[in-house]
């Protein structure tokens, strides 16, 4: 029988060399771990509860009633591009043409692969924020560009950016800044004046920015401002968000852009021959969302708000040290209190020490040192959940 695990017809590997270096990702590996030991998943990012429940009735009565059970339109459904562009306005104060302007995707991942894959020529720069959510490099390399990590480094007890280390990032080359903010894994929120910061150096260098923008409404700390609200950024920058993560279903991968028309024509041609389209009926009930009055929002923040701090002060007391987290629902820690050198190991143990999965840091690097005794928790889960979580860390 023929070895099927090596390659036919030759010695080149199957996989292109541009992704050689992705393999299973982590968050699949430590979700695996989680079901087999029975631990308490604090790894990856999803909630252990739905959203509420007029939506997902919303989405019911979409499937009823025969809207989208059959391909929506390719850039989304009206109903929904109109309630973004609406959102925006709300929020921020910015003005979308809903058939020009919005393009809604498969979550926000495929609005950062196609907007990449869209923007980039091989050989250009990315500069992206280090730590960085695992598809970014992954995009970028499909992509054919170089990525640049600048990396967030602790100060005064969270994660902050060096903007002199962003200015001497830039070369020639350098084509685009994607940017993330609130900001996965380590929970910083840029604030105005690295904000201005980044504007100025995107018009003085006439460069292309991609914002991900999906944890918008869980800045417990501070005010989330879009780059795009910026002197000279409205023409230059691609916001991203999608629903998964204010509206607590994930599953349902609605994501969508907002930018110029020029481009969002760029991006959607790109998009058009990934996916398409996706989650019709789910459009129809994330318009509804998008909506929600006031009291929602402020209610969903300060949920999450309580839990980070459940969580924050459970860490606290059982070694770690803890890196306050102005928005998403992550909080990084550092080993290094407990006497561990090595967050991949202590992550992989830790489901038999004590039953609890997390993430570590370290995947999130080009420098794998400069990461190697940080670990992320996710706290979007119920507060019993993060209570026992804590209860079991403390064997620790």
């Amino acid at each position: 029988m023929a070895d099927m695990s090596a390659p036919v017809g030759g010695s080149r590997p199957y996989l292109n060399r541009r992704l050689a270096a992705f393999g299973t990702t982590i968050f699949a590996e430590m979700s695996q771990l989680a079901t087999r030991t029975g631990s308490i998943n604090l790894g990856q990012g999803f909630p252990d509860t739905d959203g509420p429940a007029e939506i997902a009735e919303a989405a019911v009565r979409a499937v009823r009633e025969g809207l989208g059970n059959q391909y929506p339109p390719g850039p989304g459904i009206p109903e929904l591009r109109t309630a973004i562009a609406a959102h925006q306005q709300r929020f921020y104060g910015l003005s979308h043409d809903p058939d020009t302007e919005v393009l809604v995707t498969a979550g926000a991942t495929e609005a950062i692969a196609a907007s990449l894959l869209a923007l980039l020529e091989p050989g250009d720069e990315v500069i992206a924020l280090e730590p960085f959510y695992d598809s970014y490099a992954a995009c970028i390399a499909m992509a054919g560009a170089t990525r640049v990590p600048v990396t967030l480094r602790p100060r005064d007890g969270a994660f902050a950016l060096d903007l002199d280390e962003l200015r001497a990032a830039v070369t020639p080359r350098t084509r685009l800044l994607l940017l993330n903010t609130p900001h996965n894994p380590t929970g910083a929120v840029l604030g105005p004046a690295d904000l201005a910061a980044i504007a100025g150096l995107a018009v003085d260098r006439d460069l292309l920015v991609v914002t991900d923008e999906v944890y918008e409404h869980l800045v417990f700390e501070g005010t989330h401002v879009p780059l795009a609200s910026l002197p000279g950024m409205r023409e230059r920058t691609v916001t991203i968000s999608s629903a998964g993560k204010t509206f607590s279903f994930t599953g349902w991968k609605v994501g969508w852009l907002t930018a110029s028309p020029a481009l969002v024509s760029a991006v959607r041609s790109a998009k058009q021959f990934l996916t398409y389209v996706s989650s019709g009926p789910f459009q129809y009930a994330i318009a509804e969302a998008l909506a929600l009055p006031d009291d929602y929002y402020d209610g969903f923040r300060a949920d999450l708000a309580h839990k980070r701090d459940v969580l924050a002060s459970g860490l606290r007391e059982a070694g770690f040290e803890v890196y306050r987290p102005q928005g998403t629902y992550f909080i990084t820690t550092d080993i290094a209190p407990l006497g561990e050198k090595d967050g991949l190991a202590f992550c992989r143990a830790l489901p038999e020490r004590c039953g609890v999965v997390a993430i570590p840091n370290a995947v999130f690097y080009d420098d794998r040192e400069a990461g190697r005794t940080q670990v992320r928790w996710a706290f979007c889960k119920r507060t019993e959940v993060l209570e026992e979580a804590v209860h079991r860390l403390r064997r620790l």
